[in-house]
């Protein structure tokens, strides 16, 4: 910190950048030996050349070499650089001292003169060091050139980057040369340079020798003293850890030394919340998505070495298959892959229940145990025959063959897992980075040996938990997949995926956010269906009040075609009383559904101004309006929560919900079911893109009004492409 005041000190006044290339007049006066010579250097024969000089690593070039710059001029041959200071001197010139005379340079103005003077200058001095550096004798001599550099760099006038970095460069080549430093040395040295470090990345091999000392000295004061600072400018301002991994690697290592001391986690999780700050929101918007980048590298290298043995390790369909089919090893290779017999196995597949098997595959570091306690299913059976390569989570379902998957780390790599898991379990905690955190977790960015390792998956489920709990829509809805096709979150910590190590509850947490928000929908009602029924329907009869109501909901919108299947679930629902309750509710809106949907009634009507989604929902139950074609809603308070009675109109073409609080949610729900929908009018409501887009399921619209919305071009454009029956738009006052 002293150098640093002194620098500040010391650098109050103009400040310039540091000169590469300029034009420049340039004259060389040899030193006179004859009293002829004396007469031609004198300053009324002396003659003035323009260059273009171009100051290099090693010397003083011209782009134009002829003249007095025919050769240029090496930084060791300048014994001095000094302000032009004779009794009637040119103006703005400086002068260079080398061996047999002068070189004068005279700028345009004095600002151009004296940054020409401490550009050299600085060129010339790092040129010194790099020499002097470069073939170390003494240490202590060493470190006392090195501590003189850093004052260079630090009181220098100049402001530009290479202007820190350059002896960060030379402190950084002489290290790598120079592998046999004892520790005193290497504390040393980083406490020198450490005044550089505090607006400066350091440079690539800079990195390795701190990685080296975080790993050699974990307990070292420099770690504490000198990394902290370093590590939380390299998360705060890196954008992009691909151009320089070693800067991860560096932050890698600086926090598993902070593990290491004796209140290990303590002092990470103080490190974190120093990061995120004492607000409620982290002012710096590149800290999270750095740190998840260390993490995830981090928990990647614990599995590294059984990831890259994964050609003699079990592939994803023999995990599946549970390791069954014969397969060429190579035998030079450290890992060994037991196999059961083909017959022995031919023999299991007629039996209710396979005996205990096991597959070992053991490297130096990495024991993975496979235990086979499943029952044979045929349908499974059939699907082992299929050579593609299944997708990730089919890989790690419970298969006929492969009940669990145990990995056991080394002691290292498994106090790595367990401090970088620890971090995103605290990065969970903070409200503000949660919905980030959640998207860069979403597509799940872990090997397979990671979510194929009990103690992983377990850890990480509290940071799943903490999804499933968060109210906002950006936040649970990345427990879904990323893209249709590919599982999620949601799919791994179900019944029957590898993640699930509890009775559902998880799950039915999972559920109950989604279906809570946005998701209450058909497409995942049916997905739910086809992959999870026989998960739902356990919980139900467990008492499960969300899974009571996701049977209800299956039965009231006709998800389930099979009539057995409905018997079932309607004596699932009905063994609970909470199911048998809310089972009697459903009967008798479905009877009071048929009434309403009855022939007869009004073929149009208007709510008065004012009405709620009460008085819609009291007035529907009053009567049959099967023949209910137009609805006017217009200047009335209802909410996207009237959208469960407006489906339930079979007849339904007209629907006007102007100036309403109608929004995204409720324009899903129509979208999935009044796909005989003619004309709508969305006119002042809060809808947005997220829910507009879904009226592209709607291709019976003729007429849409979205005038005063919150409709952007992009969506309109998509909703004229997919819309071909659309004649009529407003799309006044929106930015479309």
């Amino acid at each position: 910190a002293v150098p640093c005041r002194r620098a500040l000190l010391l650098c109050n006044g103009m400040r310039y950048k540091l000169l590469q290339e300029g034009d420049i007049q340039v004259c060389v006066i040899r030193h006179p030996r004859t009293f002829l010579s004396k007469i031609l250097t004198s300053k009324f024969l002396r003659r003035w050349e323009p260059h273009h000089l171009t100051l290099a690593d090693n010397s003083l070039a011209s782009a134009t070499p002829t003249g007095y710059m025919e050769n240029s001029v090496s930084y060791s041959a300048i014994e001095d650089v000094q302000l032009l200071s004779w009794e009637n001197a040119p103006k703005y010139c400086l002068q260079l001292t080398v061996p047999g005379g002068t070189v004068l340079l005279q700028a345009a103005n004095s600002y151009l003169r004296d940054q020409w003077f401490h550009s050299l200058q600085w060129k010339k001095k790092i040129y010194k060091y790099k020499k002097v550096l470069s073939n170390p004798s003494r240490w202590e001599v060493v470190l006392k050139e090195i501590r003189t550099l850093v004052d260079m760099a630090l009181t220098s006038p100049l402001q530009d980057d290479s202007i820190n970095q350059a002896p960060l460069e030379i402190v950084s080549k002489l290290l790598s040369e120079n592998t046999n430093l004892t520790t005193q040395e290497h504390e040393n040295i980083i406490v020198a340079i450490a005044p550089l470090l505090e607006n400066n990345h350091p440079p690539p091999d800079l990195c390795e020798f701190f990685c080296k000392h975080c790993r050699e000295r974990p307990r070292s004061m420099v770690v504490i003293e000198v990394f902290t600072p370093v590590v939380q400018r390299i998360l705060k301002h890196n954008m992009d850890f691909g151009k320089c991994p070693r800067l991860r690697l560096f932050t890698q290592e600086y926090i598993l030394a902070l593990n290491e001391l004796n209140a290990g986690m303590e002092v990470v999780k103080k490190f974190i919340q120093s990061m995120h700050g004492p607000t409620g929101h982290c002012p710096h918007p590149r800290v999270l998505p750095n740190l998840v980048a260390v993490c995830l590298a981090a928990i990647y290298s614990c599995y590294e070495e059984f990831i890259n043995s994964r050609d003699n390790s079990p592939s994803l369909k023999e995990i599946r298959n549970g390791c069954q089919q014969p397969c060429d090893r190579k035998p030079t290779l450290p890992l060994r892959l037991l196999h059961p017999s083909p017959d022995l196995v031919s023999q299991e597949a007629t039996l209710s229940e396979a005996r205990l098997k096991s597959v070992v595959v053991a490297s130096s570091e990495i024991h993975v145990e496979v235990e086979h306690t499943s029952t044979v299913k045929p349908a499974l059976t059939a699907s082992a025959g299929n050579d593609s390569e299944p997708n990730l989570i089919d890989c790690l379902m419970v298969s006929p063959a492969c009940s669990t998957m145990s990995i056991e780390l080394g002691p290292q790599a498994d106090r790595t897992l367990g401090c970088y898991v620890e971090i995103l379990k605290l990065l969970s905690d903070y409200d503000d980075w949660r919905p980030s955190l959640a998207s860069l977790l979403q597509p799940i960015p872990f090997p397979k040996e990671a979510l194929a390792h009990e103690k992983f998956t377990k850890e990480l489920k509290y940071v799943i938990q903490r999804f499933a709990e968060d109210p906002r829509q950006e936040v649970h809805s990345c427990l879904l997949s990323v893209r249709a096709g590919k599982d999620g979150w949601f799919q791994l910590y179900s019944p029957g995926g590898v993640a699930c190590d509890d009775d559902g509850e998880l799950f039915a947490s999972m559920v109950h956010i989604l279906m809570g928000s946005c998701y209450k929908t058909k497409k995942f009602l049916l997905s739910l269906a086809e992959n999870k029924l026989g998960p739902c329907m356990l919980l139900a009869l467990r008492g499960n009040q969300t899974m009571v109501e996701i049977l209800c909901l299956m039965l009231e919108y006709n998800i389930i075609d099979n009539n057995d299947t409905q018997l079932q679930i309607i004596s699932t629902l009905e063994s609970t009383g909470v199911g048998k309750r809310m089972y009697e509710q459903l009967c008798d809106r479905q009877r009071e559904l048929k009434e309403l949907q009855r022939k007869g009634g009004p073929t149009r009507l208007t709510l008065p101004s004012k009405s709620t989604d009460a008085d819609l929902a009291r007035l529907l139950s009053s009567g049959s309006f099967g023949n209910l074609e137009n609805l006017s809603l217009a200047f009335t308070n209802v909410t996207s929560a009237c959208a469960e009675h407006l489906i339930k109109l079979p007849s339904l073409k007209q629907l006007n919900l102007w100036s309403t609080q109608f929004g995204d949610a409720g324009l899903r729900l129509l979208s999935e079911h009044l796909t005989m929908l003619q004309v709508l009018n969305l006119c002042e409501t809060p809808v947005t893109d997220a829910g507009l887009l879904a009226l592209s399921s709607m291709k019976s619209l003729c007429s849409l009004n979205m005038n005063s919305t919150k409709l952007s071009a992009d969506t309109y454009e998509d909703l004229k492409a997919k819309l071909p029956n659309l004649k009529e738009v407003d799309v006044r006052y929106t930015e479309a």
